[in-house]
C-alpha cells in the first residue's frame, strides 16, 4: 500500500471525540445537519467513532449533580441504541473495535466527558464502564469536584485554582476509573491536574482532543513538559480538528486554521514525543471542523495530507487508532 486512497481504506480510522446533540440527537442512520452521521461516515471513510455523553459544568448543588448523572446515563444508553449490531456494532474493548472493522462495520463507541457527572458518587464509574464507556473526561470548563479545569468559570465561582490539581475525591477517582477500566482523559484539565493524574494513573492518560501549546498558545492546548509527561508515562494527545486550538485567530476574527495547521501540530508532537504518543480526532459536534476537515465525509483528506507528509502506512494505523488501541488493552488488562 502506497498510496493514501488505498492506505485509508484499509486503516481502522478512528475519531476519539464526537458529542451529540441532547436532548434530541438526530437519526444517525440518516444524512443530518450534524458533522457526524453514518452516511457521513462512510462517504469519508470514517471506520469508528467514540460519541460523547457530555455534561456542562453548572452548579455543584443537589439538584444540578443529580441532573448531570441523569443526563449522563441517559446519553451513555442512547449512544449504544445507535449500534444495530450488524452494519455498526457497538464496541466497548480493543478487541472488539478489530473484530467490527474486519467484519467491515461501522464501530459505535462511548465516553462521558465531564466527572461532575459523578455527582460525588464513585460507583457510576463502573455503572457507565458496564454501559459500554471507555473513557471519562475529568473535566469540562470549569473546576468540578474531582480536578481544576484549564479554564476557570468565574461565573460559577471559580477562582484560578480549587484544588492544586486534583482533589482527594478525584484522586479515588482515577484509582476505581483503573480498576473498572476506564481510560482517564485529562483534555480540559489544568495543567496540574494533568501532570498529578498521568503521574497517578496505573495506565497510561489520553487528551482525546488536545493540540500543542508551543505552536498555538490555547488554555486548552499542552505544553512541551505535559508533552514529555505523556511520552514518559506511556501516554497519548490526539491532536484536535478545532481551529482556535490549531492557529491563533487574529483579533476579532476567525482563526484561519485548515487541516495543513492540524498536520503542523501532528509534525510537531511526533518530533517532540514520537509516532507512539500522538493519534487523531475532530471534536466534531462541540467546535470541531477545518476547511478541509469540515465533517466525517471528509475523513480522506486528513490522510492524504499526513501521508503527503511522509507518513505511511505504518504511521497512519497508530495515528488513526493504533496507539488508541494499545491505550484500551492497557486499561481492560489493568481492570483484569
Amino acid at each position: 500500500m502506497t498510496d493514501a486512497a488505498t492506505i485509508h481504506a484499509a486503516t481502522l480510522t478512528l475519531d476519539t471525540h464526537i458529542d451529540i446533540r441532547w436532548p434530541e440527537p438526530p437519526d444517525a442512520t440518516r444524512e443530518t445537519d450534524r458533522r457526524v452521521d453514518f452516511p457521513k461516515m462512510l462517504r469519508g471513510g470514517l471506520k469508528a467513532a467514540v460519541f460523547i455523553a457530555y455534561t456542562p459544568q453548572g452548579k455543584r448543588d443537589a439538584e444540578g449533580l443529580a441532573a448531570a448523572a441523569t443526563r449522563a446515563d441517559a446519553m451513555l444508553r442512547h449512544i449504544r441504541s445507535r449500534a444495530d449490531g450488524k452494519a455498526r456494532r457497538f464496541c466497548a474493548t480493543a478487541a472488539e473495535l478489530e473484530a467490527a472493522h474486519a467484519a467491515r462495520a461501522l464501530c459505535v463507541l462511548s465516553a462521558v466527558e465531564n466527572g461532575n457527572a459523578l455527582a460525588r458518587d464513585l460507583s457510576r464509574l463502573a455503572l457507565w464502564r458496564d454501559l459500554g464507556a471507555i473513557y471519562l473526561t475529568l473535566t469540562h470548563d470549569g473546576h468540578n469536584d474531582l480536578a481544576d479545569a484549564a479554564r476557570p468559570r468565574p461565573e460559577l465561582g471559580d477562582g484560578p485554582s480549587e484544588h492544586g490539581g486534583l482533589s482527594e475525591l478525584g484522586r479515588a477517582a482515577i484509582a476505581e476509573m483503573n480498576r473498572v477500566g476506564l481510560l482517564v482523559d485529562v483534555s480540559h484539565a489544568a495543567k496540574s491536574s494533568m501532570m498529578q493524574a498521568a503521574e497517578l494513573s496505573r495506565v497510561p492518560v489520553v487528551a482525546t482532543h488536545s493540540c500543542c501549546k508551543a505552536l498555538c498558545d490555547h488554555p486548552r492546548n499542552l505544553d512541551d513538559e505535559q508533552l514529555d509527561m505523556l511520552r514518559a508515562t506511556a501516554g497519548l494527545v490526539q491532536i484536535t480538528a478545532l481551529d482556535s486550538f490549531l492557529r491563533a485567530a487574529p483579533s476579532g476574527g476567525k482563526s484561519p486554521a485548515t487541516v495543513k495547521d492540524m498536520a503542523d501540530h501532528v509534525d510537531y508532537a511526533v518530533a517532540r514525543i514520537g509516532i507512539d504518543h500522538v493519534g487523531l480526532s475532530s471534536d466534531f459536534d462541540g467546535g470541531g471542523g477545518i476547511p478541509g476537515w469540515k465533517d466525517a465525509s471528509e475523513t480522506m483528506n486528513l490522510t492524504a495530507e499526513l501521508h503527503r507528509r511522509g507518513y505511511g502506512a505504518r504511521e497512519l494505523d497508530l495515528l488513526w487508532s493504533g496507539n488508541f488501541r494499545r491505550l484500551m488493552r492497557l486499561a481492560q488488562r489493568a481492570a483484569a
